[in-house]
């Protein structure tokens, strides 16, 4: 049985939480009305999850989830309150909260969240466990990881967790720049699980205006207008009793994102012009590489949606988080390019490979094969040579991003505002060009452009 404390001022939610939650016969729980008395219960008692009053007198829920944070105390935070509150909602978030349930409490909703609460409790003891040896062998599902290279130890603990995270039906929120892998992640979890052998159907959400998603997302029936000469499944009946991945979830619309949170709470959407309900058997996994929080607090993303999409997370380090993997990535890429291109280029040299190591990637692991692509198409010797890389790759070479030898210090806004340009200047403006060598989709650099004023 799992142990849960619970706290919360009001003694009547108390008794309803107490008695529900023992009928259950899953778990033993633990009430506490005071809040001052929950840091000592915490120090000598252990639990595995906390079901936190957000609005408490003398100690609030967020000063329990900061101690949480703070000490890293072993439980997973569950938030409730009877506020609908932006603000305390990100902090919450911000405090590592699992989740955020309001009052009154939906029985059924409740007991899924207890239950992905749970399968985190699993996983985070497992990855903290020194015992467990972490490599590709240990891998159950090795196969699946092929196509990612590394060897650095982070990767493969995400390796693990994907792999625990695959069983389950929930959705999936991966973080991470573009160009890390995210995709390649949201294969393997569906090629581990019951849906493998079903379709996998992969959408990047900013490659389309929101009005052309909406149809593409959920269909259209015939004449719903103008040009829809006859009945179209979208995306979602694409994937049925499959995985739907959805790249770069932040830049859907807010309407949108109203029909997307339907079809995870209620698995039942309407094609465009259509008044059929349609039912759906489809997991969601989600990517996105903007901080939603922020775009929480802008108002641009729905904090519901974030919660039902955000069940479990995995975030995907940067290129640069993991310099160890730069010489065998670009080493797997020259062989690829070279057979594609039926050259015998068999190394790169010494001095090519420092200044890979040593350059700062906006684009990540999409940025150096488009490198190492484009060098492979100009080298005509069996070495990868300097004269061979890409003008603008050299020209940022030239110059480090660490601030050593004196240089200045920029921030990761002006270090990708600068990059961008120059990408701009080796393409000679051609702004799909540049997405490509960036790894960003063309829609994803306009908004940078306009962010930038680089027009």
């Amino acid at each position: 049985m799992n142990n849960i404390l619970v706290v919360d001022d009001d003694a009547a939610i108390l008794n309803y939480l107490n008695l529900f939650l023992l009928q259950t016969g899953r778990f033993k729980i633990k009430t506490v009305q005071d809040s001052t008395q929950v840091f000592k219960i915490l120090e000598n008692e252990i639990f595995d999850i906390i079901l936190i009053d957000m609005d408490m007198p003398n100690v609030t829920g967020i000063d329990i989830l900061n101690y949480i944070k703070n000490e890293e105390v072993d439980i997973v935070p569950v938030v409730l309150t009877g506020v609908e509150d932006v603000d305390l909602a990100i902090s919450a978030m911000k405090s590592g909260t699992f989740d955020y349930l309001l009052k009154p409490i939906e029985e059924e909703k409740l007991l899924q969240v207890l239950d992905s609460a749970l399968l985190n409790v699993d996983i985070k003891r497992a990855k903290s466990d020194p015992d467990e040896k972490v490599s590709r062998k240990s891998l159950k599902y090795s196969e699946e990881f092929k196509e990612i290279i590394t060897s650095d130890p982070e990767m493969l603990k995400i390796f693990h967790l994907v792999e625990k995270l695959s069983v389950t039906d929930n959705s999936i929120l991966i973080w991470g720049e573009s160009g890390t892998g995210k995709e390649l992640v949201a294969k393997a979890i569906h090629n581990i699980s019951e849906r493998k052998d079903k379709k996998f159907v992969a959408v990047n959400a900013g490659a389309f205006a929101n009005e052309l998603f909406s149809s593409e997302f959920f269909g259209h029936a015939k004449g719903s207008f103008t040009g829809a000469v006859s009945e179209k499944k979208g995306f979602l009946e694409e994937a049925a009793g499959g995985t739907l991945f959805l790249d770069e979830i932040g830049e859907l619309s807010l309407s949108i994102q109203v029909k997307l949170l339907r079809v995870l709470q209620e698995e039942e959407f309407y094609r465009i012009g259509s008044t059929e309900n349609i039912r759906t058997d489809v997991r969601i996994i989600a990517a996105t590489n903007k901080n939603l929080f922020d775009e929480i607090k802008k108002g641009t993303f729905r904090k519901d949606l974030f919660f039902r999409l955000n069940i479990n997370s995995i975030y995907l380090p940067t290129l640069n988080e993991r310099t160890g993997d730069i010489p065998i990535l670009a080493n797997h890429f020259l062989k690829i390019f070279s057979k594609k291109y039926g050259k015998d280029i068999s190394r790169i040299s010494a001095k090519v490979m420092n200044l890979l190591k040593n350059y700062y990637y906006p684009g990540n692991i999409r940025e150096l094969m488009n490198i190492i692509n484009s060098s492979t198409i100009i080298e005509t010797g069996e070495e990868l040579g300097k004269n061979s890389l890409p003008n603008y790759f050299l020209k940022s070479a030239k110059h480090s991003y660490s601030g050593s030898d004196g240089l200045e210090l920029k921030s990761i806004q002006e270090v990708e505002k600068e990059h961008i340009k120059k990408i701009l200047e080796h393409t000679e403006g051609n702004r799909t060009r540049a997405s490509e060598i960036l790894g960003i989709s063309r829609v994803n650099l306009i908004a940078k452009i306009k962010k930038y004023e680089l027009t």
